[in-house]
């Protein structure tokens, strides 16, 4: 039941888990067992609740409020748990409105939109050692290699209708591919209830309840609960920037601009014909952190990655002069917003040890990854959306051309440690025209699977933490389409099954070797040996672990011309085994190599006392190890070299 603590935290902004009292709870109370209702109103003349259980007729259970709070609530004898209801609003002019409960559990599956009656307290985990190892575990110093997937076009049941894939026939089925493939996170797309399947989950309305496509609740309880089994962190992807219009939803709640703004300038994204929440608002306040901490609670998710934070934080994001409001010192940022934001950081990071919170942040502000109390945002990481826009558009053009444009390249180096970076080739890259990641390579097909493979040896061997979407590791030839699932049937021609066999590898080498993930967001564990040979558009880098003797050279070659004996510095004299190159025949190459690994002369360069004269492969990339690595475990070979 409401206490009057309740009622004063959620007006103050603070309660943080107005979930266990807001929306529909299945409870007993002088021995009838029924449902609690409790919904935030303030404006509204009289609201009532409706549903299955009385014929939807607003004059049977009329709701009352006090306190002048604005929350209207009920408990209603013999409600069952599944029973189907909405809120019936009269607004002050008399216009009625049928609302979906903001904090409702479950909801109808589209087109139809009532909440449902759920009871959370069912379940029974058993993650409890993940949950508690989790809670110790270094985050920035562990391999993480994230697999994007949208739920609902990772694969269907084409028995069925060609049918999506149930949450249960996704843990079945999507847990042991990404173990397989060698992933240490699923990040799911919006899973969050939402009416319009082409919004892919981004035009959220049910903030408190997994879409009714895949199953119920419990279900997705059961996708997290295998994933934790298996080893593999689970990711949501948690829309707090804006929501959509439909009529049972957030929008114009009680007859007023209850979670948004009355104002346009401040209250809606033209770009997508959304509404942008009131973040100012402390019931709102209460709302979206409540939301953030259920997911965690409730669901055992390891992270969220917040969506579009920079149309969040500037008051004039997209917007030209006239279409938005300055903040009360005269600025572009939203203060309420990114007070907000740092509050939710703080809950997260303090709750729940361990826990993810990954911005999706596309400008130059700076600390997004660094502590609240250093002035920062206080995400655990953020996306480096200029990496992926830089290093997208340098591999798409001709290589004849990447020689004017090697600084696509080498200027992430200038900034790669201002923040603690993930390195994504998301869905937002192989939608709208841009073409898939194999599409977007310039050249004749075996020129495009070449650069392909050079790209993702170059995600693995940057600095960062990596993410890739789904059908990258297929090299999918389509864009993606929403409604249909990912094109498995090219992994049986043999360049695409080489591809995914190189993405296996790739994650195998990157968790298993320390140089590749240890100290992804120190500089330390990074070193130019060659970043100024643009006429030949070579990159030759190191990359160091904790150990100052673990090390891994990465070399890249992006033109279609081998390069014999290319010399390259290295820190240490003997021999230094090839443990990638993804020029092998193994991956579909030419075989170009170095017969698996050379040895050192005594030849200073640059900076290094000794050096290898090695032979880089056509739009290939090499990875070298030295064997004489004093307590480091030699690598496993990544295919024959």
């Amino acid at each position: 039941m409401l206490t009057d603590l309740d009622l004063h935290l959620h007006a103050e902004g603070t309660h943080y888990r107005a979930y266990l009292k807001m929306g529909a709870h299945p409870t007993v109370i002088d021995g009838q067992e029924g449902v609690h209702f409790a919904v935030w109103a303030p404006n509204a003349e009289a609201v009532s609740v409706v549903g299955d259980f009385n014929n939807w007729d607003p004059r049977r259970h009329p709701m009352e409020t006090g306190h002048g709070n604005g929350v209207w609530h009920l408990f209603i004898p013999g409600v069952r748990d599944g029973a189907l209801y909405k809120y019936d609003i009269r607004g002050r002019h008399g216009y009625h409105m049928l609302k979906a409960d903001p904090y409702a559990f479950y909801a109808e599956l589209r087109p139809r939109s009532a909440s449902r009656v759920y009871d959370l307290t069912r379940y029974v985990w058993h993650d409890a050692e993940w949950m508690a190892r989790r809670q110790t575990t270094d985050v920035f110093h562990r391999p993480m290699s994230v697999y994007e997937v949208h739920a609902g076009s990772w694969r269907h049941v084409k028995s069925d209708g060609r049918r999506w894939l149930t949450y249960r026939e996704l843990a079945d089925a999507l847990i042991p591919y990404a173990l397989e493939m060698g992933f240490t996170h699923i990040e799911l797309l919006p899973i969050t209830e939402h009416p319009y399947d082409g919004s892919w989950g981004y035009q959220t309305i049910g903030y408190f309840a997994p879409t009714a496509r895949y199953g119920a609740p419990d279900d997705f309880r059961y996708f997290v609960d295998c994933c934790h089994h298996a080893g593999l962190g689970v990711i949501l992807d948690w829309v707090p920037a804006h929501f959509p219009k439909d009529a049972h939803g957030l929008a114009y709640f009680d007859g007023t601009h209850l979670y948004e703004h009355a104002d346009p300038r401040q209250g809606e994204h033209r770009d997508w014909g959304t509404l942008v929440f009131n973040y100012g608002r402390n019931e709102v306040r209460s709302f979206l952190l409540s939301s953030a901490v259920f997911w965690a609670e409730q669901y055992h998710v390891d992270g969220l990655r917040v969506d579009a934070v920079a149309s969040m934080i500037y008051l004039d994001y997209s917007r030209g002069p006239g279409e938005w409001i300055p903040n009360e010192y005269g600025g572009r940022e939203n203060l309420a917003a990114i007070s907000l934001l740092r509050r939710c950081n703080e809950i997260m990071h303090g709750e729940f040890p361990g826990f993810l919170t990954i911005a999706e942040e596309s400008t130059a502000w700076p600390m997004v990854s660094r502590p609240t109390y250093v002035g920062g945002l206080g995400f655990t990481m953020k996306w480096n959306m200029g990496w992926m826009h830089d290093t997208l558009q340098y591999i798409s053009r001709d290589p004849i051309y990447r020689k004017y444009h090697h600084g696509d390249l080498t200027f992430s180096l200038i900034y790669a440690f201002h923040e603690n970076f993930i390195l994504p080739f998301s869905h937002d890259e192989v939608v709208h025209g841009k073409r898939s990641l194999l599409g977007k390579m310039p050249g004749d097909r075996q020129q495009q699977f070449a650069n392909l493979r050079l790209l993702y040896a170059y995600l693995y061997g940057h600095p960062g933490k990596k993410l890739l979407f789904m059908g990258g590791e297929i090299a999918s030839p389509l864009e993606w389409n929403c409604h249909e699932e990912l094109p498995w049937d090219v992994v049986k021609d043999d360049a695409h099954r080489a591809v995914q066999q190189l993405v296996r590898d790739l994650n195998r080498l990157h968790r298993e070797i320390p140089a590749l993930h240890e100290r992804d967001f120190e500089g330390e564990g990074f070193q130019w040996i060659e970043m100024h040979d643009a006429d030949q558009s070579v990159l030759v880098f190191l990359r160091r672990g904790v150990n100052p003797r673990d090390v891994v050279i990465c070399a890249y070659n992006f033109t279609p011309v081998p390069r014999p004996q290319y010399r390259v510095g290295v820190p240490f004299p003997g021999h230094y085994r090839e443990i990638l190159n993804t020029d092998s025949a193994y991956y579909g190459g030419s075989d170009v190599g170095n017969g698996g690994g050379v040895n050192t002369e005594p030849i200073p360069w640059g900076p290094e006392p000794y050096s290898i004269a090695c032979t880089l492969p056509p739009l290939g990339a090499i990875f070298f190890r030295p064997e004489t690595t004093g307590d480091i475990a030699a690598a496993h070979t990544a295919g024959p070299p």
